[in-house]
């Protein structure tokens, strides 16, 4: 009997890892913190800005940032509401490729109460493309290529 409770004890451990791992690897998380330690509640109010550590919460396996304890107060109050779209990855990317493409957090939009994140270096701002071949048709796009992208380990 305690040889079957310490194996479904070790099962149990090595599921809830296996599934934070799996959580994890579908956030854009190159700087250690979603959204690249930007502040992902100051978007909604048109100005990005980076976040503090001393502001920081964890969801879904996920550190993420915030410039005011106010800020971090909103997305612990509701944490779905403030999430990038794609797990911060370039929403232009997973919308034409289904590729995790890295993102300039300073170029964002957002849409329909949405966070959509970009990338933007040299001559190459996605969120141009992505007003240019209409979000209305990148987003379904976008949406089956995460789904199959987060069932991908």
């Amino acid at each position: 009997m305690k040889i079957n409770l310490l194996r479904l004890n070790v099962l149990l451990v090595l599921f809830l890892a296996s599934s934070a791992t799996a959580q994890k690897s579908h956030y854009n998380i190159k700087k250690g913190y979603a959204a690249e330690g930007y502040d992902v509640v100051a978007y909604f109010d048109d100005s990005p800005k980076e976040g503090d550590a001393r502001f920081s919460a964890e969801h879904d396996g996920v550190t993420f940032k915030f410039s005011t304890k106010e800020n971090l107060d909103k997305f612990n109050a509701s944490p779905e509401s403030y999430i990038p779209q794609y797990g911060g990855y370039c929403a232009y990317a997973i919308g034409t490729s289904g590729k995790k493409v890295s993102v300039n957090p300073e170029t964002f939009e957002i849409r329909d109460g949405k966070l959509y994140l970009f990338y933007n270096s040299g001559k190459n701002n996605t969120l141009e493309f992505w007003l240019r071949d209409s979000p209305e048709t990148l987003i379904p796009k976008a949406n089956l290529n995460w789904i199959r992208i987060t069932q991908i380990k």
